[in-house]
């Protein structure tokens, strides 16, 4: 059934309560120009286990950050689709679902649970006045008439389900869908201080992102319903023995049938990849044969043109096995899309 109201709410934090009671949510309190926003982070799971599965990015890198910088302030509708500044944690390459670890909401002693983790940007993001806040979610109200209950403003008005929207079980398969996970992006801009007798100090632009999925989700799921697959497992507690550890996204000249993406085989056996593919963000494929990756062996796939395609202004890069599921991904910027050079993953 997906989520109703899809999109990403922009503005600035104002104020916060820490996540308690028997469903806790952290609450941030959200202003643009002209309207008040609550975000409804969820800190524990109905479902055991109850410990939420988190990731703190603090230099987040990714095609989409061009995007969502122009912005207008308040919520923003999205199309849960590719290349629509939808998030997907599985298809958009955003970071190594590997890296998440499970963390309780309360636990005694500073900066050790999940209300800690993101109240510490949160803080930041409300002692400075250039900064910005994005929560993605599903929205709710206006409530006409209706207060919000934790900051009082009217009318209630706000964006819950910051976290992973696919690969659910139970009631909440629901809300299964493709291009609509939630997630909490932090910008901070840059800053140049001069400081009188010392020289000036800068302080570089900063993207920092936040990323939380339930122990109960799963991480294969169908690319129309975003339910799970019968192959479904946990987040892999391994790393995946191919990798991608490098792309040539923009050769001197011509592009087509001089890009390159280069594997690695971590394995201690030989690995197979004919019948494997490579696919760009817009999911077009190209098929790799006659490769076989010898334990720690390294090996370069030659893009024909006809398939994936790395674009110049940022994209992701992903790798399947023979049966389509999702073995690594990458992702880089425009920045690093530099003429002639290799990116290093």
């Amino acid at each position: 059934m997906a989520l109703k109201q899809y999109g990403v709410l922009k503005g600035k934090a104002i104020n916060k309560i820490i996540g308690q009671g028997s469903s806790p949510h952290y609450e941030v309190h959200i202003i643009d120009d002209t309207t008040d926003y609550r975000i409804a982070i969820n800190v524990k799971s109905n479902l055991a286990p109850s410990e939420l599965m988190y990731l703190v990015i603090d230099d987040f890198q990714h095609p989409i950050l061009d995007h969502l910088v122009h912005l207008d302030k308040g919520f923003t509708a999205l199309q849960s689709a590719p290349n629509k500044m939808a998030l997907d944690f599985i298809r958009g390459n955003l970071f190594d679902p590997r890296q998440m670890r499970p963390l309780p909401y309360n636990v005694p002693g500073p900066d050790n649970d999940l209300n800690e983790k993101i109240d510490a940007y949160v803080q930041r993001a409300i002692g400075d006045e250039r900064a910005s806040v994005y929560a993605f979610g599903e929205r709710w109200g206006p409530e006409t008439g209706v207060k919000d209950k934790y900051f009082g403003f009217k009318p209630g008005n706000g964006i819950h389900d910051i976290h992973m929207n696919q690969g659910n079980v139970g009631e909440f398969v629901k809300d299964d869908g493709v291009w609509q996970d939630g997630g909490l992006l932090f910008h901070f801009p840059s800053i140049d201080k001069v400081i009188v007798g010392v020289g000036a100090e800068i302080w570089p632009e900063q993207w920092v992102a936040v990323f939380m999925a339930f122990q109960s989700q799963c991480w294969h799921t169908d690319d129309q319903t975003g339910h799970q697959l019968p192959q479904c497992k946990e987040i892999p507690k391994i790393e995946a023995s191919v990798q991608i550890i490098a792309a040539l996204v923009n050769p001197e000249g011509e592009d087509s049938r001089h890009e390159t993406v280069t594997l690695i085989n971590l394995a201690p056996d030989t690995v197979n990849l004919s019948g494997w593919f490579i696919a760009d963000k817009s999911k077009n494929r190209s098929l790799i044969s006659n490769m076989l990756l010898k334990p720690g062996a390294t090996g370069v796939v030659r893009l024909d043109g006809q398939g994936a395609q790395l674009g110049n202004n940022g994209g992701i890069i992903t790798l399947l096995d023979s049966q389509g599921f999702k073995q690594h991904g990458v992702s880089y910027t425009k920045e690093q899309a530099l003429s002639g050079w290799t990116v290093l993953f």
